[in-house]
């Protein structure tokens, strides 16, 4: 077999679908976590996406089943949400897969060996792309589960579907679906939070708390290959007041540097005395995709110093996880 062929038979999609109803900025935290996993991820509001995962597989050397499995447990801790998980070698059986786990939430791989044996027993309105009306009509017909779809002629389907739905509806209940992954716009907005466990006016502790959502922050905008134009600080006090700011970089950017000057600038402004905090946010705005920012030409050495830094720093962070480099002021503000 060649190897092109046999790229096309792993298991490789993968399909995330939220709880119901999940509020925007939470959908979005969602977009982030899949993208610390793969660079192809698209966005399916308002609650669902898709990955690629074949060049992750092949760089990490485990199957699709660990990956969805690493994903869950992230949500879970990070943002106390759980998803459902499908995994195939196309758009389609991955997101039936996922259609298929009951909630709150868990992980369904589908090796291409599988699929038409796993595909075959299910009713025909649970393949992905089967809407309920023609669901109707190929019941009526006879038709009850996907097996007998598949093993229907495709002239006959597309008589009861028409031209284009029919010819879909048979080849995607045979396996077929050479769709790929696109990525989608990443949403125009990142944040990050820090919820405090007491009422806090330890003014290193606040700032240390900011620095750790500067790095985290700028660390996901540069793995999603984006710049932010502006910076949004808010902060959150006893009694439900906030106080919020934003401010304009001169150049867009996603560099740790860069978020830190202007987010020490941003807390600055807040002039904070004896405000009691219980939470703070940051958010980086008006995002935009990071070759469009031109690089300048620097005479700052240390500044360049830091910068390569920051790439060996994301390379480590990829390689064994977010947690795996924190700021130096978080750490010693730690008892």
């Amino acid at each position: 077999m060649e190897a092109g062929t046999e790229a096309r038979r792993v298991a490789s999609v993968m399909h995330v679908r939220c709880p119901d109803r999940l509020p925007e900025d939470v959908y979005r935290q969602v977009l982030e976590q899949l993208a610390e996993l793969s660079p192809v991820v698209q966005a399916l509001p308002p609650s669902a996406a898709l990955v690629e995962l074949k060049g992750v597989l092949r760089y990490h050397g485990v199957e699709g089943r660990r990956l969805g499995e690493v994903l869950r447990v992230r949500t879970i801790s990070r943002l106390g949400v759980d998803v459902r998980v499908g995994i195939g070698p196309s758009i389609t059986v991955a997101a039936t897969a996922s259609g298929q786990i009951a909630e709150p939430g868990g992980v369904l791989a589908i090796d291409s060996g599988q699929v038409a044996d796993w595909l075959g027993p299910l009713p025909v309105e649970a393949l992905h792309g089967i809407g309920p009306c023609q669901a109707q009509v190929l019941r009526d017909f006879g038709v009850h589960c996907v097996g007998l779809l598949a093993a229907v002629p495709p002239a006959t389907v597309q008589r009861l579907l028409g031209g284009r739905a029919g010819r879909q509806a048979v080849d995607r209940a045979r396996g077929i679906d050479p769709r790929p992954v696109t990525p989608r716009v990443l949403p125009a907005s990142a944040s990050v939070s820090r919820t405090f466990p007491r009422h806090t006016l330890d003014g290193a502790a606040v700032r240390a708390a900011l620095l750790d959502l500067v790095v985290t922050l700028a660390h996901q905008l540069r793995g999603r290959g984006q710049a932010a134009r502006g910076l949004t600080l808010t902060l959150r006090f006893a009694g439900g007041t906030t106080w919020e700011k934003t401010r304009r970089f001169p150049e867009a950017s996603a560099h740790d540097d860069d978020l830190r000057t202007l987010a020490y600038r941003l807390i600055d402004a807040a002039g904070l005395q004896r405000g009691r905090l219980t939470g703070i946010t940051l958010k980086g705005e008006d995002l935009i995709a990071a070759g469009q920012v031109a690089e300048q030409i620097s005479f700052d050495g240390a500044r360049e110093a830091r910068l390569v830094a920051e790439e060996v720093s994301d390379r480590i962070r990829a390689k064994f996880g977010p947690g795996a480099i924190r700021p130096a002021t978080t750490l010693l503000c730690v008892s």
